[in-house]
């Protein structure tokens, strides 16, 4: 049996914009380096210093972090989908023989490293509860 059909006829999606926040299959793709900045922004209060590294290479699939703790070290985070992990012991450093562990968040590898981001985390909470407990009062 001949079909005869006009290739107008034919559903067209061959435009794939690149700055989409879907992949192929329709999934989400989150971008790495607005993940980077988030991250540092919800836990800035809790560290001594912390910025994405603006010398290692930051992609939509990677970013990097550089992180000072209220201890005084220093370390080269990895932001990738499957977590977090110090990368290196000072900052911009990526240490290739470090085989450390993924974290799924930022408050889990704090959590791990710094004693002195328990206590601020929890002292801020402590705060953020009794300012919720006032405010029901009123």
């Amino acid at each position: 049996m001949e079909v005869d059909y006009n290739s107008m006829d034919l559903p067209i999606n061959t435009i794939h914009d690149q700055d989409s926040d879907t992949d192929v299959e329709g999934a989400e793709v989150k971008d790495m380096r607005l993940e980077a900045d988030a991250i540092v922004n919800d836990v800035l209060f809790a560290v001594t210093n912390m910025f994405v590294s603006k010398n290692l290479p930051c992609a939509v699939d990677m970013a990097y972090i550089n992180v000072e703790i209220k201890e005084g070290t220093r370390y080269c985070l990895e932001l990738t989908d499957a977590g977090l992990r110090v990368v290196g012991f000072a900052f911009d450093q990526v240490d290739p023989g470090c085989n450390s562990q993924y974290h799924e968040t930022v408050y889990s590898l704090l959590d791990s490293l710094s004693p002195a981001y328990r206590e601020a985390f929890g002292n801020a909470l402590l705060r953020r509860l009794e300012a919720l407990n006032r405010d029901a009062q009123s």
